[in-house]
């Protein structure tokens, strides 16, 4: 399986690890630590020394309980960042964490590769037609709600059911706007329970039956640390063992906090096969 990255066919016989680059203040692990140009280009700097394929843009929270940020607001945070990311490494992958139309077309024109968007299309209705537009890969996650009340009461009568048929039109959607790579993310932690983000971490190898690369995103987030009855800044061998789990059900992307520790998963589960 491979996905056109514009000029550049990437290979996804081997799991690609997605390093999470955050701009915010208010992050659930991270808020406020990378979002000067010095700390952001050494933390860069640092993932991609570490094995990261990909960096993962963000400039706005999707946190449980954010607010929604108008796309204003999110371009001026965030495109002198890319800017200069660009500039510093030209060949790194830059994909852009966003929901908003304006902000992925101005991203595409700085460099960005990939469109990362946690609300599968639902909050621009603009945003399927813009990334078919420029030809990049578009990640459609599932989320039921928005992050401002996604986890209020999330409710499903069969969870991997539904999300399932959430991707099955959402995909053909994507692609009748001409969206040619569509990466799917089961969304965990955007709106689901406990229970449910165990639910679809194990049946994770169901959704390869949309013939679509799968991305999973676990890192540090409370379906680790509130089982575990730790914190984010405790969990992380709580991610490391769910990102495990997610490469031996056929996961292609891990987007992770850790690049390092995601890293050595990728090595020693390719060692073994």
């Amino acid at each position: 399986m491979k996905i056109r990255c514009k000029d550049q066919l990437v290979d996804l016989s081997i799991p690609k690890i997605v390093g999470i680059l955050n701009l915010t203040p208010d992050s659930f692990y991270d808020g406020g630590r990378y979002n000067s140009h010095d700390r952001a280009l050494k933390h860069v700097e640092k993932m991609l020394l570490e094995g990261a394929d990909f960096i993962d843009v963000g400039a706005t929270s999707t946190r449980p309980g954010a607010a929604i940020n108008d796309a204003k607001t999110e371009e001026d945070n965030l495109f002198p960042f890319l800017e200069l990311l660009t500039k510093h490494f030209p060949e790194a992958k830059f994909s852009i964490d966003t929901y908003h139309s304006s902000v992925a077309e101005g991203c595409i024109l700085r460099g960005a590769v990939l469109i990362n968007d946690i609300s599968g299309g639902r909050m621009d209705p603009l945003m399927f037609e813009t990334v078919g537009k420029y030809k990049v890969p578009y990640v459609l996650t599932h989320i039921q709600g928005t992050p401002a009340d996604m986890q209020s009461n999330p409710s499903y009568n069969h969870a991997t059911e539904e999300v399932q048929f959430y991707f099955s039109k959402k995909i053909n959607d994507a692609s009748e706007a001409g969206i040619d790579d569509i990466i799917i993310d089961p969304g965990f932690g955007f709106g689901k329970t406990l229970e449910h983000n165990y639910e679809l971490l194990q049946n994770l190898a169901l959704f390869h039956t949309h013939s679509c690369p799968v991305m999973v995103g676990v890192s540090r987030k409370s379906m680790i640390y509130k089982l575990l009855g730790n914190t984010p800044l405790e969990a992380l061998n709580g991610s490391t063992v769910l990102h495990t789990v997610a490469l031996l059900k056929g996961a292609h992307f891990l987007r992770v906090h850790d690049v390092k520790m995601a890293k050595e998963c990728v090595l020693l589960l390719q060692a073994l096969q």
